[in-house]
């Protein structure tokens, strides 16, 4: 690891383009308090409106309300876990246990889990703050940028809706490993550059969309930092090395991210294999339609950037609905700003860093890899943002430095400007009020959202709205008939279930099956499918097409308790009780806090008219149990 050791010739006047512009002693430090103050401030503003909201039936449930390991809070066996399982299909036992130690704290109270998720997104702004102070000494382009980063609209999916734990968590440890990579920078050592390995390790637990964070420190190493210069034995100001000594140089710098990459590569193994052995994974789509995708998100999340409106939590995948004209201007324009970043990286190498560290931050959630039917979604522009952030300031500060009586008229702008994006963030914030809300405005400012269709059905089936969660299933089936490709099978499969569930609950169960059967024909091992189907079956009282439904859901989920249970439930109705005594059995060992298989064994030992199942001793140890 002697690489690790290499620093930039004791370039220590070289980390901004010039001394820090904050006044020194008490003043200096007061003002820093101030800046600190102001930061938390506007992110309290806009985010702490928050702690009043409920969960969203939109991954809530996986992360935190409906998942036992997480709500018997912090434990041994927990951790271990989270270390050694998946959670909600992903690795990131960090952003896990955070969810254990809130509901160790507050429960299944909502407003404590977003209340960390505020705490921890104001700790990730004032971080931003200091380290790009500490990188490039402008203080107050440097507050501009925290500022933005604090309140952009487009960060409100990360902020408020507590499955993302993982983005702000992830930015936190993010931005440490950044101050830790300057301290590392200033002064080389072993131990420092294994506190940027750590902070980066964990980081990756949080959220492994990390994983282009040595790309980051890279840019970071050309501007600010500009270690790809040093100064001259004869002139104070630094000037490029020569072409054999600069390439020595870029050399030991990327040497120096190796074992950073291999934690990279490591994150991305594991993601991808969870994510491909998931149950329900779905299949990517077409490449071409990927590729196309991901130009126009590129474009996409600019724009709103410039214009955040009509921001949603799901956006449809547009799949081959791009013209090629959008497809060609969106590669264009990426073209035109990439090549204007590398011509004047040399006047101007912010644009550089901070249009690379947009491009490159977004290669993992871009698309080209599929997870999941959206087409983009903000929370992805949560720590990508500050490349854009960094280009807008630096480069506006430098047009208004032209003339200095601009000065006033440029922090007018910028307040106007943050003003303006806070303003916008709290009422978008305001939508993530409880899942009717959110959804209800995503179907406002979108088309053909059969995902939003199909949330809100299965909120009115929670509410008993019948009517209701039909006409919503029924509106996202029709829109899904229009996707054909693979890719949304599962989905498909999931929105015909959820119908026939709704059906079936009004009593209208031959519709019913018909919804069943076109769920098990998109996805035949869909085992909730074969659950549900094999209920409305056992009710109607055809006892054998349940009995066959529920061995289906068996031979999928073998260790499904309820199912266990409802298949002795059967076996008992037909007469066979030694075998729905075992599969009692079964479910109790699965599902020990449940007591329907309990009570069921206890009242079959009870009653059985056959002597060598009749026990009455065992019959009362069952009972106790149960007092």
């Amino acid at each position: 690891m002697a690489v690790c050791r290499h620093i930039v010739n004791n370039n220590k006047r070289q980390f901004g383009d010039r001394p820090s512009e904050l006044p020194r002693g008490v003043r200096g430090r007061s003002i820093t308090i101030v800046i600190y103050l102001f930061l938390a401030a506007i992110s309290l503003a806009v985010f702490g409106q928050t702690i009043r909201y409920d969960f969203v039936n939109f991954d809530d449930d996986l992360y935190v309300y409906n998942a036992p390991a997480i709500q018997a809070g912090l434990t041994i066996k927990g951790i271990a876990l989270a270390f050694t399982s998946p959670h909600a299909r992903n690795w990131h036992p960090l952003a896990t246990i955070s969810h254990m130690l809130d509901c160790q704290l507050y429960g299944l109270n909502a407003g404590g889990h977003h209340a960390t998720n505020i705490v921890l997104h104001t700790i990730a702004v004032l971080l931003l703050f200091r380290v790009l102070r500490q990188m490039t000494g402008a203080v107050w382009k440097s507050v501009v940028v925290a500022a933005l980063f604090a309140v952009h609209p487009l960060h409100v999916e990360s902020v408020a809706w507590v499955s993302e734990r993982k983005d702000v968590l992830s930015a936190v440890f993010f931005f440490l490993m950044l101050d830790a990579y300057v301290r590392y920078v200033r002064a080389a050592s072993m131990t420092r550059y294994l506190a940027v390995a750590v902070l980066f390790a964990a980081g990756l637990m949080s959220k492994p969309m990390l994983v282009s964070a040595p790309v980051v420190l890279l840019l970071l190493d050309y501007w600010p930092l500009r270690r790809f210069e040093q100064p001259s034995s004869t002139k104070r100001k630094a000037k490029f090395l020569k072409s054999g000594n600069q390439r020595r140089v870029i050399t030991r710098l990327l040497l120096e991210k190796i074992p950073l990459l291999v934690l990279s590569a490591g994150a991305c193994v594991i993601t991808f294999v969870l994510q491909k052995r998931a149950t329900g994974a779905i299949p990517p789509l077409p490449f071409t339609w990927r590729v196309q995708n991901a130009f126009a998100s590129y474009v996409i999340y600019v724009w709103k950037t410039l214009w955040p409106t009509r921001l949603a939590v799901f956006y449809p995948h547009p799949n081959n609905t791009l013209a090629i004209w959008e497809v060609i201007l969106a590669i264009g324009f990426l073209l035109a700003i990439t090549l204007a970043a590398i011509v004047f990286r040399s006047e101007r190498p912010y644009l550089f860093t901070g249009w690379f560290w947009y491009l490159g931050m977004l290669v993992p959630v871009i698309g080209l890899v599929q997870a999941g039917e959206q087409g983009h979604a903000d929370r992805y522009a949560y720590l990508p943002h500050i490349g854009l952030f960094l280009l807008a300031v630096w480069l506006a500060a430098d047009v208004k430095a032209v003339r200095q009586s601009r000065l006033r008229f440029a922090v007018a702008t910028a307040v106007v400007i943050i003003v303006a994006l806070a303003s916008a963030a709290f009422i978008q914030t305001s939508y993530w009020r409880n899942s009717e809300t959110l959804w209800t405005h995503a179907l406002a400012v979108t088309s053909d959202n059969d995902f939003a269709h199909n949330n809100l059905g299965y909120l009115c089936i929670d509410r008993g709205e019948l009517d209701k969660a039909i006409s919503h299933f029924e509106t996202a089936s029709r829109i899904r008939s229009g996707k054909q490709d693979s890719h949304y099978n599962v989905g498909s499969a999931f929105v015909q279930m959820n119908l026939a569930d709704a059906l079936a609950r009004k009593g209208q169960s031959d519709e019913a099956m018909v919804h069943y059967e076109e769920a098990i024909k998109l996805q035949p091992n869909y085992a909730d499918a074969y659950y549900n189907r094999g209920n409305v079956l056992f009710a109607k009282g055809r006892i054998d097409g349940a009995i066959a439904d529920w061995e289906k859901t068996l031979q999928i989920q073998p260790n499904d308790a309820d199912a266990h249970t409802c298949l002795g439930n059967a076996l008992l109705r037909r007469g066979s009780l030694k075998e729905a005594i075992a599969h009692y059995e079964k479910a109790l060992a699965l599902a020990p806090e449940d007591p329907h298989s309990r009570i069921n064994i206890a009242w079959v030992l009870a009653t059985s008219s056959d002597a060598s199942i009749r026990d009455g001793d065992g019959d009362v140890a069952f009972a106790r149990e149960e007092e």
